[in-house]
């Protein structure tokens, strides 16, 4: 591999992952490790409301699709200010649905970013960058 993906980021980032398929927060969590990232995995959109309001993240990868609530019902909580990261606090939405207004949805629901799943390194790398980069702005 080669690119920026492949150099080690300048600090590591803390990311929270929210996704209820167990093989995806497993994917997801070795590509943010291979990236020199960490955080924390929940199973559903509550739990990932909760880590929000106990713990400081950079960026939350919110899976789309879960049961409860879902991943445009924590988002909203997010833009609403209602989570410790305040309604800045980036976001990108993880979709097995990847149609062009699908991710214009996506967007002007409040997401800073879409990927689609299966996750890639080299697209995880690059939309975590843009996104960041963006919301330093």
């Amino acid at each position: 591999m080669t690119g920026a993906s492949t150099v080690p980021a300048a600090r590591a980032l803390r990311v929270l992952v929210a996704d209820d398929m167990p093989l995806n927060l497993r994917a997801a969590a070795a590509l943010l490790k291979a990236l020199g990232h960490g955080g924390a995995l929940v199973t559903d959109g509550q739990k990932a409301l909760d880590a929000l309001a106990q713990q400081a993240f950079d960026l939350v990868l919110l899976d789309v699709s879960m049961p409860g609530l879902s991943g445009l019902d924590v988002l909203r909580e997010i833009r609403a200010g209602k989570t410790r990261g305040g309604p800045r606090l980036p976001v990108i939405i993880v979709s097995g649905h990847d149609l062009p207004e699908d991710r214009d949805n996506f967007l002007a629901a409040g997401a800073d970013g879409v990927l689609n799943k299966p996750l890639q390194r080299d697209s995880l790398a690059a939309e975590m960058q843009r996104v960041l980069t963006a919301n330093r702005r």
